[in-house]
């Protein structure tokens, strides 16, 4: 069976689009293949590398990735899933003979105020989780 490829883009591919990599590649395993990458590639963001460790998921070997670099190099995907506000959405390259471009608002971990940073992120990676369950289960 032919797995359904993703690619998940936000602004720095420095936290939500790894988190919903993670997840998409950990929940949907054998059936889809996800990758993320970022418009202005950045750092992989530390409290996300710890939220994530607390759900038994290591990102901290991740690199993050340039979206441009993936569409010059012509990759092939089934689906696009913008991650950040819409806006920067909306400058992502289109990726042709894709079947789906879906829009995913998340707030972004790197834009909380410290003292609420921890729990907050821990928010954000449970909402990303339950949407990724959902498009697992749209997807079959």
């Amino acid at each position: 069976m032919k797995k359904i490829k993703v690619l998940f883009v936000c602004i720095h591919n420095s936290a939500r689009s790894q988190m919903a990599e993670a997840f998409l590649n950990e929940l949907g395993a054998g059936k889809f293949e996800a990758e993320s990458a970022g418009l202005e590639p950045g750092q992989l963001n530390p409290i996300v590398i710890e939220v994530m460790k607390e759900v038994d998921m290591d990102i901290s070997n991740n690199t993050t990735n340039s979206v441009f670099d993936f569409y010059k190099a012509d990759k092939k995907y089934d689906y696009v899933i913008t991650v950040c506000d819409e806006a920067s959405g909306e400058r992502c390259p289109v990726f042709l003979g894709i079947s789906g471009r879906l829009h995913w608002g998340f707030t972004d971990p790197s834009s909380l105020k410290a003292e609420n940073k921890l729990r907050q992120t821990r928010e954000i990676r449970d909402e990303i989780k339950a949407k990724i369950l959902e498009f697992i289960n749209q997807c079959h």
